[in-house]
């Protein structure tokens, strides 16, 4: 008798064949697992190596010093610091003019040369005068002749042979040939041009034998030593400014030299339009290099003279916050704790104490030259840093040298090197 075939059923670690294809279930989900834990592995390690790097890099940065910064240095001077009031004016001469004809003439003779210089009353144009000459002469005979008409009625009336109308008509005649003389002498001397006083000619506008008429410009004359110079300052220095006091000039035209004057007038009105007040000060010319319409930096003492300190210009740092400078310090050392050794203050190369910045806010005065005038927040005496300040902060470790450090001056000489 037939019996059925028995039914087994397959366990998990039995492997079939369903349609062509093998499958493995606990082998597959082992080597899952196998493959998660290795990648986290890899996750972790390389994680933690990067966590290392950057603690390693952090800590670091704390434990790194910064490179000293070079820089030059100076002192914190104090000196005689005598206020200035500066400006801009013209310079003008003493006197000046220009010489012109009065009467219609030829030019006969020229008695200077261009640019000379000519002393008061010396003839500068001739004209033609023959023809008031030959007049002259007729003049002075008329007047010759009245004059003898005159003695004799004068003569007649003392003795009533002749009548009072005679008498004053004969008068009459010598007053008018007189006068007749004198007009034609005046002539004669206005067409003799004349130096009205010591100064430099300029360039001659006529020529021998050309006829002026009146009013054509013959040359300029200039008396410029001394020389003027004018210029304006604002009302409030009117309280500081007195006539007397000191002026300090220099033209663009001689940038390494300075003429010396005093304040010798200050204009009694003050002008509505600007509130300047114009003023003129009497400067030596005596080389004659200063010349009429030339501009110039004047610079005018204001009050008295008082100690200030002050510092080169370029150790400013001028920020809209304030104003400040670098102090270079000896770095002090660290508070130690109560149980710790006293440690030795740091030392640079070579054994010196290490150097470092200070900012230091200061108040600024008025600037001279290559200094500026510091009127709160230093002592004197202090050392600041007088190039490389821009490049410095707080605790800045410095190296100086001052070898090739250009000398700060109050009057600056530029030289080519």
């Amino acid at each position: 008798m037939l019996q059925p075939a028995p039914v087994t059923t397959p366990r998990n670690d039995e492997s079939f064949d369903y349609s062509g294809v093998k499958v493995t279930t606990s082998n597959s989900r082992r080597r899952w697992l196998i493959a998660g834990g290795a990648l986290l592995l890899i996750f972790l390690f390389l994680a933690g190596n990067k966590v290392w790097q950057i603690v390693t890099m952090v800590q670091a940065g704390k434990k790194m010093v910064p490179p000293p910064v070079a820089v030059t240095t100076a002192k914190v001077e104090q000196v005689e610091w005598q206020p200035l009031r500066p400006a801009v004016g013209t310079l003008i001469a003493l006197r000046g003019t220009t010489l012109s004809a009065e009467l219609t003439g030829t030019v006969r003779e020229i008695g200077f040369e261009n640019g000379s210089l000519v002393k008061k009353d010396q003839v500068m144009v001739r004209l033609d005068t023959s023809a008031e000459q030959a007049q002259l002469q007729s003049a002075l005979a008329d007047a010759a002749l009245a004059r003898q008409t005159l003695d004799r009625a004068e003569s007649l009336r003392k003795q009533e042979v002749n009548t009072q109308a005679e008498l004053e008509a004969a008068q009459a005649r010598d007053k008018q040939a007189r006068a007749t003389v004198v007009n034609l002498q005046a002539i004669i001397n206005k067409k003799i041009i004349r130096a009205p006083f010591d100064g430099r000619a300029g360039i001659r506008a006529v020529e021998l034998g050309q006829v002026v008429s009146p009013g054509t410009p013959i040359v300029s004359l200039q008396t410029v030593s001394p020389i003027y110079a004018e210029f304006q300052l604002p009302q409030q220095a009117l309280a500081d400014v007195k006539l007397g006091q000191k002026v300090a000039l220099k033209v663009d035209v001689f940038p390494s030299d300075t003429w010396d004057g005093t304040v010798t007038t200050i204009n009694p009105e003050v002008d509505p339009g600007t509130r300047n007040v114009r003023m003129r000060a009497t400067v030596e010319n005596k080389d004659g290099r200063l010349t009429p319409g030339m501009f110039a930096n004047v610079e005018v003492e204001a009050g008295k003279s008082h100690q200030a300190l002050v510092v080169p210009a370029t150790s400013v740092i001028y920020a809209p916050y304030g104003d400040s400078v670098y102090l270079v310090e000896e770095q002090k050392d660290e508070p130690a704790k109560a149980d710790a050794p006293k440690a030795a203050p740091p030392k640079a190369a070579g054994g010196k104490p290490t150097l470092v910045a200070r900012q230091q806010f200061v108040r600024l005065g008025e600037r001279r030259g290559d200094f500026v005038a510091v009127l709160n927040g230093l002592q004197g005496g202090e050392t600041v840093v007088s190039n490389g300040a821009f490049k410095l902060r707080n605790g800045q470790t410095l190296l100086v040298n001052n070898a090739l450090a250009p000398p700060a001056q109050f009057v600056p000489a530029p030289v080519d090197r």
